[in-house]
């Protein structure tokens, strides 16, 4: 194997060379290589996919492909689960290890082990009463947590039909690292607001009392993601003044207030679907990532239909923004001779574990 191609001979490309030099390796390269993009992704990348959806059904398809290398243009989470449902044979790259998520680095190891502890002083078996349910934005070793304490996983699109398994199991749930995915869902079963506590992990107990914590149906982890945290009542108020023969969707991982305003609550793939599927001419605005947002609305423009970003701040997923052309040419060129970068590897024991709470919510769903 060739001794690996530094990334500063990279980083001044300009970007029509970063192309050129992306489509050269891909040639090279041919069916040893697949290259998944998230939706979320910036156009430049965007533009050299094989394979594009939500992370889940990215890693599912990349697993049924017989490429050899699989380089997943998304954030840290989403190439750990490529590597754990991947074939044996098959490797998983991120192009830049800088590209993680804000809402899954707010649960950690450390915490929901110490928050499992302090759940078992009040509640003396936790395995016997709480399912832990993690989204699947999430690090892998929370995933692998979930598989050995009888948890599970959940998507943005299955996580009421995960709830309803997971109460099944147990009396109570704890849900990380998303509040607001927890919530809605939750709420959309019929359970109270006053019965799901938001767990602080920085306070003891998550800063609930021992009542608190007995009475609640489910804990909410105090996580969020930085993108839809940023959508307002007000925004949907402003727009249904100006449109009033308009639409709303949002993800649910906006706020509860955000998702109760809007007419459609669902994940990337239900917010392109539905919005694909709408009547000509009519009007929408879309709680959920910028890059989805501004290529929907160009796929739908010539139906006539108006698709608009929901916040009046222009703001993207940063950190899956730090995936560029210079970090893929320089992947895939290193890839083409002979030296893989940046493989993501989860270790066995945690792959393991992460892969039967994978495996139990599709068995679910």
């Amino acid at each position: 194997m060739q001794q690996i191609i530094s990334f500063d001979h990279f980083n001044a490309l300009k970007d029509a060379e970063a192309h050129a030099r992306i489509r050269a390796a891909k040639e090279k390269l041919g069916k040893r290589v697949v290259l998944l993009v998230h939706h979320y992704q910036r156009a430049d990348v965007y533009q050299h996919l094989d394979l594009t959806g939500d992370s889940l059904k990215l890693s599912r398809l990349a697993g049924e492909t017989d490429a050899e290398y699989i380089v997943f243009c998304g954030v840290h989470f989403m190439a750990e689960v490529a590597d754990i449902l991947s074939k044996p044979n098959q490797i998983a790259i991120l192009p830049d290890l800088a590209a993680g998520c804000s809402m899954a680095d707010m649960a950690n190891l450390a915490k929901v082990e110490r928050c499992w502890r302090e759940l078992r002083e009040v509640l003396g078996t936790p395995d016997e009463q709480v399912t832990p349910v993690t989204y699947i934005n999430s690090a892998a070793d929370l995933k692998a947590f979930c598989g050995e304490h009888g948890g599970i996983v959940c998507t943005s699109s299955n996580a009421p039909k995960i709830l309803e398994w997971s109460f099944a199991q147990r009396e109570k749930i704890l849900f990380f690292p998303d509040q607001h995915l927890g919530r809605w869902s939750g709420y959309k079963m019929g359970i109270p607001l006053e019965d799901m506590m938001v767990w602080d992990p920085d306070q003891p107990y998550g800063g609930l009392t021992h009542e608190q914590i007995k009475k609640a149906k489910m804990l909410l982890w105090k996580g969020h993601c930085a993108v839809h945290q940023m959508f307002q009542p007000s925004h949907i108020a402003n727009w249904r003044k100006a449109n009033p023969d308009g639409m709303v969707i949002s993800h649910p991982e906006s706020a509860f207030e955000v998702c109760q305003a809007s007419d459609y609550v669902g994940s990337t793939e239900y917010i392109i679907k539905v919005v694909k599927e709408a009547a000509p001419n009519t009007k929408w605005l879309v709680g959920t990532e910028l890059n989805l947002v501004n290529r929907l609305a160009e796929e739908v423009k010539h139906e006539g239909k108006l698709v608009q970003f929901m916040s009046p701040m222009v703001c993207m997923c940063s950190t899956m923004q730090r995936i560029d052309p210079q970090h893929l040419a320089w992947t895939l060129e290193n890839l083409a001779a002979g030296k893989i970068v940046n493989h993501i590897s989860v270790p066995a024991h945690e792959a393991a574990l992460a892969k039967l709470s994978l495996e139990r919510m599709l068995a679910v769903s």
